[in-house]
């Protein structure tokens, strides 16, 4: 591998990084809008004239992803699950429109979500238009490679989008067009079924350990997702479930040529010592000192109370934390309270002054997520900004998905109950089989412990048409939490539901202001 694109695992040559920070600040000076003049920016029109140049034109669609991505921003649909919940107050409004799924289209969040991705596909294809007719001998191999990053990228964004909306713009080209439509649910799963395979076809099975650069088994473990949500709402094309089992189990089957496995100790997951496993299908990097922090972690996740000085941004549902099995995995997700010092501040380490439990909390008695505030004793609890990375998809998730699209396929056998134990075992849960349950069910359940407070349980509820059954009535209530200051229960959620949760209210409007350009994408 070039030293050009290693930074993506942040080994960068002194001048390379300079270069790349010199790119990205221009880059973050962009306009963000899809009505961006490309002869007025970096992204115009012709053909590279070395494999160089390739090379550093897809490290800047990575560092796209990392600014649009560094903030939870990006991750914002996570809130309407029953996982996770914001602030009641303080600036969190957009936050809150998620969780209580009342979503306005002029959610700030939501528009500077659209803008970072639809930057990163223009981006893409300002990379393929360049590539049409050109061709590098010398380094044939390298320019399959960035072309399918390039594939990888803009068929990730498209699917990570249309999480968010369901139907999108799948502009395919640099045209400036005030009147291109909306797909169709099914025109936008086949683009990015598209980009996918072509990605398969071009990289390489294996890359770095974590897989900063997709390989082969990245691209085809997002097809599994893919199919896995094109079965369920709004398409509900049950054929995709035969699909997405195929896709997850040839992941499986391959796991130890693409470098993929289960880490033992689920809790190392969540550190910087710990950030660069075989458990991650594809990582988004960050490195502080390289000017690209991550700042999703840390004081995001506690409150502000004095002894915490937290950013109240992200805490966890009681309802959802009190349902969920006792054990390694549930120690590996969740703080329940806050270790301090003499002075009653938090502190890393062991305490000298106690601890300071959630039901304690005068800011909001909330538990807290390990996965985002991180282990105390790694300190980065401290502060907003840390070098902890993001794993936009785990092999976990890959096992589950065979098992549950196995069951729902009818082809589920001995391997797809491994793959689900598999999981279970490493969570400190026993075995289980068919007299507990059908595998999809035991799965879809599964899903919802092993991933929590990763952003993803809202989809998983919009693909089985769940949500009414989640967050409706007293679905998500706490129940029998303490709080400590008054001694009395804890009885009302934090953000109640005010928006509708029928499935008329699953996707997100799309930003009023491309409304505003563009009369079509009303419709």
């Amino acid at each position: 591998m070039r030293t050009i694109n290693t930074y993506r695992s942040f080994q960068v040559k002194p001048f390379l990084l300079v270069i790349i920070a010199f790119a990205m600040l221009l880059h973050s000076c962009e306009q963000f809008e899809l009505d961006e003049t490309p002869g007025k920016s970096s992204l115009a029109v012709e053909p590279y004239n070395s494999i160089e140049e390739l090379d550093l034109a897809v490290t800047g669609i990575f560092g796209k992803l990392n600014k649009a991505a560094w903030m939870t921003t990006f991750y914002v649909n996570g809130w309407s699950g029953d996982d996770m919940t914001t602030h009641r107050e303080s600036n969190k409004g957009d936050f809150r429109e998620y969780d209580q799924r009342d979503i306005s289209a002029s959610n700030g969040r939501t528009a500077t979500n659209w803008a970072g991705i639809y930057a990163m596909v223009k981006a893409a294809n300002t990379v393929l238009i360049n590539m049409e007719g050109v061709a590098f001998p010398a380094d044939a191999a390298r320019q399959k490679e960035l072309v399918g990053q390039t594939y990888f990228l803009r068929g990730l964004m498209f699917y990570h989008l249309a999480r968010i909306h369901g139907r999108i713009v799948l502009p395919l080209d640099l045209e400036i067009n005030f009147e291109r439509p909306l797909a169709t649910q099914a025109e936008v799963y086949q683009q990015i079924e598209s980009d996918l395979l072509n990605a398969e076809s071009m990289l390489p099975v294996q890359t770095n350990i974590g897989a900063s650069n997709p390989n082969s088994g990245t691209a085809r473990a997002i097809l599994a997702r893919l199919y896995l949500d094109w079965a369920g709402f709004p398409e509900k094309d049950a054929s995709k479930y035969a699909l997405a089992a195929s896709s997850a189990k040839q992941v499986i089957d391959n796991a130890g040529d693409h470098g993929f496995g289960l880490v033992d100790d689920i809790s190392t997951l969540y550190t910087v010592a710990g950030r660069e496993n075989i458990e991650s299908i594809f990582t988004i990097a960050y490195c502080s000192s390289c000017g690209l922090p991550n700042r999703k972690t840390g004081k995001l996740g506690l409150p502000s109370d004095p002894q915490t000085q937290g950013w109240q941004e992200t805490f966890a549902e009681i309802r959802f934390f009190e349902d969920m099995p006792e054990g390694a995995r549930k120690d590996a997700t969740y703080h329940t309270q806050v270790p301090l010092d003499e002075n009653d501040k938090a502190t890393a380490g062991d305490p000298v002054g106690g601890f300071l439990e959630w039901t304690s909390f005068v800011d909001q008695q909330q538990p807290l997520f390990k996965k985002i505030v991180g282990p105390f004793e790694e300190g980065t609890f401290g502060g907003f900004e840390s070098d902890r990375n993001d794993y936009y998809m785990r092999y976990a998730e890959v096992l589950l998905i065979y098992a549950e699209a196995s069951g729902e396929s009818g082809t589920a056998g001995a391997e797809a109950w491994k793959a689900l134990n598999d999981v279970r075992n490493r969570a400190g849960l026993p075995d289980v089989g068919p007299s507990d349950g059908t595998i999809q069910d035991l799965a879809f359940t599964e899903r919802k412990w092993e991933l929590a407070g990763e952003y993803l349980r809202w989809n998983d509820l919009v693909r089985k048409e769940q949500v009414e059954a989640a967050l409706g009535g007293s679905a998500r209530n706490p129940r029998v939490s303490i709080n400590a200051l008054t001694n009395e229960p804890i009885t009302s959620e934090t953000n109640a539901i005010i928006g509708s949760l029928a499935p008329s209210n699953y996707f997100v409007p799309l930003p009023q202001t491309e409304v505003d350009r563009n009369p079509n994408l009303a419709n």
